[in-house]
């Protein structure tokens, strides 16, 4: 039998009260704490936690010309400053020069032509970004700067029987050569397949030089993934090269044309090469050939099938992806020197190297800047390849 409607109130506010007492008793014991005794601060809320800063842009500051000053790198003989590569950066915002031909001069000599340069090319923009000064410094038969300071490098073809922990440790050794001379960039290694010794014969732009660190793609990606680390690591950025491989050609785009590869394909070997190396450098140089089995259109440096699809997006690459010579190579000829720029650009390529004859470098460099004035499309790979430049420079 249920009890008396006063014995129920009863119970109730019996049982009222001793809830009341509880939840004071646990505000007091510290419910809600940090589990130490002490009262935990309340979570923030997603829009009250503060938002990271926004990166700054680093060629938000700059104009059109310098933007595309970025893109270029003008040679000039290694022994003196050619009059128009000194224009190039003086009057049309170069801040990127190649050190071309041959000089036993040494490290001290070297430096102070660099020094030409630099002294008329400040720091550009806001963010400072600076001159980069590149060569070619592979060894034996290519290799530009001798002299008192710089070691004598062996070929590619001797550097491949080297341990490759005793042959990064040279190329550290070459990279700070440089670095004491103010170069900052080295064109190498190249890491071209070349099939074999009998093979090396019939290739005249690799196997005709000693360019090729062995004849299977575990060897060149040892030895070039060495001489890329050792360099990367004395401060001068390395650039593999040629993409997507010329080790099976039969003629040199410097001097013969219609230079065309009929073995490569995109997944061949001597693309995957390319791919392994990747990680140990910030830098690849396309190469002038044409590629039947990828984009028989035209050279490698001016298809976005090669340079934007295959390289940039297939194979993930993220750093700079640079022209071989755009100023006199034989197989280049067909087109005017303000359209290979354009090309180029066009195609995905972030910097322009005009090495062996800068005279048309100022050509190329206004033929850029009014087509970005006037391709709102083009203006914006412009951008981009300038703001990679740009970042790479100051990181």
């Amino acid at each position: 039998m249920l009890g008396s409607p006063t014995r129920r109130s009863l119970r109730l506010v019996a049982a009222v009260v001793a809830l009341g007492a509880v939840a004071a008793l646990t505000a007091c014991s510290g419910a809600g704490s940090d589990g130490n005794g002490g009262t935990a601060s309340p979570k923030p809320s997603a829009s009250s936690r503060p938002s990271p800063s926004p990166t700054p842009d680093p060629i938000a500051d700059l104009t059109l010309q310098q933007r595309v000053g970025l893109l270029f790198l003008v040679g000039t003989p290694a022994t003196g400053a050619d009059p128009a590569t000194l224009d190039a950066v003086t009057n049309r915002a170069v801040r990127g020069v190649f050190l071309a031909g041959r000089s036993r001069a040494g490290t001290a000599a070297t430096a102070q032509l660099v020094a030409q340069f630099t002294g008329i090319a400040p720091a550009t923009g806001d963010n400072g970004i600076p001159l980069v000064v590149a060569t070619d410094q592979e060894g034996g038969q290519v290799q530009v700067l001798r002299g008192p300071g710089f070691s004598e490098i062996p070929s590619a073809v001797d550097q491949g029987t080297t341990d490759p922990g005793a042959l990064e440790a040279s190329a550290r050794t070459w990279g700070a050569e440089l670095k004491s001379a103010g170069v900052t960039m080295n064109l190498a290694p190249v890491a071209d397949l070349v099939g074999s010794p009998e093979q090396a014969g019939a290739n005249p732009p690799i196997g005709g030089y000693d360019r090729e660190y062995g004849y299977d793609p575990d060897t060149i990606v040892a030895h070039a993934g060495a001489v890329a680390t050792g360099m990367r690591a004395s401060g001068v950025e390395p650039v593999i090269k040629h993409f997507p491989g010329l080790g099976r050609v039969t003629a040199n785009t410097d001097t013969a044309t219609d230079v065309v590869d009929t073995a490569v394909t995109a997944d061949s070997p001597d693309v995957d090469v390319f791919r392994r190396l990747l990680p140990t450098t910030g830098a690849v140089m396309m190469s002038n050939a044409v590629y039947q089995n990828i984009d028989p259109s035209g050279p490698a440096v001016f298809s976005s099938a090669i340079v934007t699809d295959l390289l940039r997006k297939q194979l993930g690459f993220r750093g700079l992806i640079v022209t071989d010579d755009l100023s006199a190579t034989a197989q280049l000829k067909a087109w005017a020197p303000a359209d290979r720029a354009i090309l180029a650009v066009r195609a995905g390529c972030d910097q322009l190297l005009v090495s062996a004859d800068p005279s048309v470098a100022a050509e190329m460099i206004d033929a850029v800047v009014a087509h970005a004035q006037g391709d709102p499309a083009f203006a914006k790979q412009v951008d981009a390849a300038a703001r990679r430049i740009a970042t790479a420079r100051k990181s």
